[in-house]
């Protein structure tokens, strides 16, 4: 999990990049996966429910041909409920933040948004503070 493969990194941001600028072109939309997916859960679909479907399907699909592809790589420690605890508490930090890393980290700052910066770095901050304090102080 921690090998070099600049690469396979370069091709995985030139795709991330190409679909953010895709939906951006075309739908005029910003490619924050949180957005997207929030834009499903309505009980009034509208024009814009066909393209969100077909973006989230994308990546489960996505997801789903290189755990094919990878079987090796693919590994899950967590139980059901702790995994659902957790979506939850993203989901309201999502809501808290106005938006998720994809929708901040990736297009907010191409568009240079001093908003998105600042979340950017929280998000980064937190999470070296959650491995830190797991893998160090908690020893798991």
């Amino acid at each position: 999990m921690t090998e070099f493969t600049p690469i396979a990194g370069l091709i995985g941001g030139l795709l991330i990049g190409l679909s953010a600028l895709t939906l951006m072109g075309a739908y005029g939309r910003i490619a924050g996966l949180s957005g997207i997916f929030a834009g499903l859960l309505t009980l009034n679909p509208g024009a814009e429910f066909s393209w969100r479907a077909i973006f989230v399907a994308g990546l489960l699909i996505g997801a789903g041909v290189m755990g094919l592809a990878y079987p090796q790589d693919l590994t899950f420690s967590g139980s059901f409920g702790l995994t659902a605890v957790g979506g939850l508490i993203v989901g309201a930090g999502t809501v808290l933040g106005g938006g998720c890393t994809s929708g901040h980290g990736i297009c907010g700052l191409s568009r240079l948004s001093l908003r998105s910066l600042i979340a950017t770095v929280t998000f980064m901050a937190v999470a070296v503070a959650t491995v830190f304090v797991t893998r160090h102080m908690l020893g798991t």
